[in-house]
């Protein structure tokens, strides 16, 4: 499987939650969007622990099979019709959520996240 991972589920994974670590070591790729990149940034930008965490993440990110995720054009065009799909069920989601989700569609991924909010978008592969 490859894994879409949501910035709540990086926090279980570096507090050692035995289920995520289980969930990540068994995929095949761990994708980390643009949009969790800097929320983590900006968290760790205002917390104590700035360097540790910032050294913790650039390990994380260094691993065979983990990848960054940014946006391009069809990043845009699947974030529109994910847009429009949420306004017209009058269920909007939060901004990053909404980038998170367009990437993990675009690129076929299993969005994992204990967000219930992405359970507005039917369509997207949740683990």
């Amino acid at each position: 499987m490859r894994v879409c991972l949501d910035t709540n589920r990086y926090r279980d994974l570096i507090d050692g939650k035995v289920e995520v670590v289980r969930t990540l070591e068994e995929a095949i790729s761990v994708h980390l969007p643009f949009a969790v990149l800097a929320e983590l940034l900006a968290g760790f930008a205002v917390g104590t622990r700035r360097e540790s965490n910032q050294r913790t993440l650039r390990s994380f990110l260094s691993k065979s099979g983990v990848e960054t995720l940014y946006p391009d054009e069809g990043t845009a065009e699947a974030y529109a019709s994910l847009y429009a799909q949420l306004r017209a069920q009058g269920t909007p989601i939060p901004t990053h959520g909404l980038w998170i989700a367009a990437l993990s569609m675009q690129h076929g991924l299993a969005l994992y996240s204990r967000d219930a909010h992405f359970a507005n978008l039917p369509q997207l592969h949740r683990i």
